[in-house]
This record gives structure tokens, C-alpha cells and sequence, in this order.
């Protein structure tokens, strides 16, 4: 499985802002673009440049490729209504952030190696694709061999206490988090404009 292996501060500097899946920074120390000429770089942005930060900023948030971005793209536009709010949603009920957003793992890629690694259960049976679409209803546990790693029971004891958006429970003495409802766009960790995503593949897909 391809994924980013780089910086994860130079994807945040690049789209200027902290994302909050990929690292655990609270701000940027350095919030120009890397690069030499970085902090010259002051000339206002195209409406293209605007439309493909915001598809970085979801594509990097979320750790998916082009490629595989593309397809939920496309998937979004053939649902019932908005395509942006139908691209959040699907992006949202993914394996991977559902685990993250449990608190179960503290960033996205840590949630992503979880379920890879087949520490992960969706309704009591082993789930190792992080891309697995999460449905209402669907109840996300952590293996009971997996909870004694000394790693794991550090990552718990602050997922006992951390905040949840409203459509997830959590039950700290099982280890078992419930998605509740299909995950609402107002609590996206981070701001997006939807809407500038799916115009820039407007004339491409």
C-alpha cells in the first residue's frame, strides 16, 4: 500500500495550515511554504491555486493519493445531494479516521497501521483495510491481544477522556466505539471548502 513517508510539517506548511490527521502539532512554528523563497512568496493566489490547496488540504488531512481521491470524488458526485458534503461524508466514515477520531490512535497514519496491522474489529470480526466504509450502526473495537501493548494502553487512557463528535460512543472498559449516526460535515477537525474541491475536478474527471 502506497503512502506518504515525508515531513508530515512540510504538507501542513505547504497548505498553510496544521492538519490536525496528520500530525499532532497545535501550530506551525513556521507557517510559510518550505522552500528558499517561501516566505517571499506574498502575490494573491489564483482561484486554480485556492481550488487545489483545499484538495491538498483534504488529501493530505485524510493520507489518501491522487489517484484514490479521484475515485471518491467521482463516487460523490453520483450520490444524492451535494457532492462536496457527499465527499466529507464518505472521507469521514473511513476505517482509518473513524478509529483516529475514537481516539484510539493520535494521528490518522497511527490509525492506518492499526488496522493494517489487523489490531482492529468492526462488529467483533478483524477489519485490515483502512478504506473500509464505516456504517451507522457498525461497532469499532481493538483486539484484546492489542490492548496490552504498552503503546496502546497509553493511546486508551487518553481516549477515555477525549472529546467525540456527537455521532460516536465510546465504551473505555470495553475499548468499543460506535458510530452512531452518519458523520455530520460541521465537525470536520479542520476548515475546508468542499465546494472548491469538487470545481477543480470539475473539468478533469
Amino acid at each position: 500500500m502506497a503512502r506518504y513517508r515525508g515531513p508530515r510539517l512540510k504538507k501542513c506548511r505547504a497548505v498553510g495550515t496544521v492538519l490536525p490527521g496528520l500530525t499532532t502539532a497545535a501550530t506551525l512554528a513556521r507557517p510559510n511554504p518550505p522552500g528558499e523563497h517561501g516566505a517571499r512568496r506574498r502575490s494573491k493566489p489564483s482561484d486554480f491555486k485556492v481550488r487545489m490547496l483545499e484538495k491538498q488540504k483534504c488529501r493530505f488531512h485524510f493520507g489518501i493519493l491522487e489517484r484514490q481521491f479521484q475515485i471518491y470524488v467521482r463516487r460523490a458526485s453520483t450520490l444524492k445531494g451535494p457532492a462536496g458534503s457527499n465527499l466529507i461524508l464518505l472521507l469521514q466514515s473511513r476505517l482509518d479516521a473513524i478509529v483516529w477520531r475514537l481516539g484510539l490512535a493520535r494521528t490518522i497514519p497511527a490509525a492506518r497501521q492499526l488496522v493494517v496491522h489487523g489490531h482492529i474489529t468492526v462488529n467483533g470480526k478483524r477489519v485490515d483495510r483502512p478504506s473500509f466504509h464505516v456504517s451507522p450502526g457498525d461497532e469499532i473495537g481493538v483486539k484484546e491481544r492489542t490492548r496490552t501493548k504498552s503503546v496502546v494502553q497509553d493511546v486508551l487512557q487518553n481516549a477515555a477522556v477525549q472529546v467525540r463528535p456527537s455521532w460516536l460512543d465510546f465504551d473505555p472498559a470495553k475499548v468499543v466505539g460506535k458510530l452512531t449516526s452518519a458523520p455530520e460535515r460541521s465537525d470536520m477537525p479542520l476548515e475546508l471548502n468542499e465546494n472548491a474541491i469538487i470545481e477543480f475536478y470539475s473539468q478533469k474527471l
